[in-house]
């Protein structure tokens, strides 16, 4: 199996937040819970939680996953995948949705950070995986 498929699902999950987060601000508006002109420069009013969650969120989904892109092209470019990073990519990208669940619902931060502690450190191993992988080809 290639790292394709966690990539391009973790991929599929940011556009799904984002179109997600697309609605609710629409509907924020047509509720009038938010001055339209808001959307406009992020300025002058507070958006509601449902929002704001959502907007965090799909924020999270393109800070840290970069990383996780990076190595990704890496093993897919280099041809060095093997059983072992894809199994650690899915589990990446199983936390990663564990914590978006979290997050966009009843957002509890003790959880959610475990949450985000765990899928770093997977991602930490992944990059150390990496670097002995490439180390071993040189």
């Amino acid at each position: 199996m290639s790292m394709i498929y966690p990539m391009f699902f973790l991929v599929l999950m940011t556009f799904v937040v984002g179109m997600a987060l697309g609605l609710s601000r629409k509907a924020s508006v047509r509720k009038r819970h938010v001055n339209p002109m808001y959307y406009r420069l992020m300025q002058g009013d507070t958006p509601p939680e449902y929002v704001s969650k959502l907007d965090r969120n799909f924020s999270n989904l393109l800070e840290v996953p970069v990383l996780f892109y990076v190595l990704g092209a890496i093993v897919i470019a280099t041809g060095i995948g093997n059983t072992l990073i894809v199994g650690m990519a899915w589990v990446y990208v199983a936390l990663r949705l564990v914590h978006s669940a979290i997050h966009i619902t009843y957002n509890y931060p003790p959880h959610r950070f475990l949450v985000f502690l765990a899928s770093g450190l997977v991602l930490l191993a992944m990059w150390v995986w990496l670097l002995l992988a490439v180390g071993g080809k040189a």
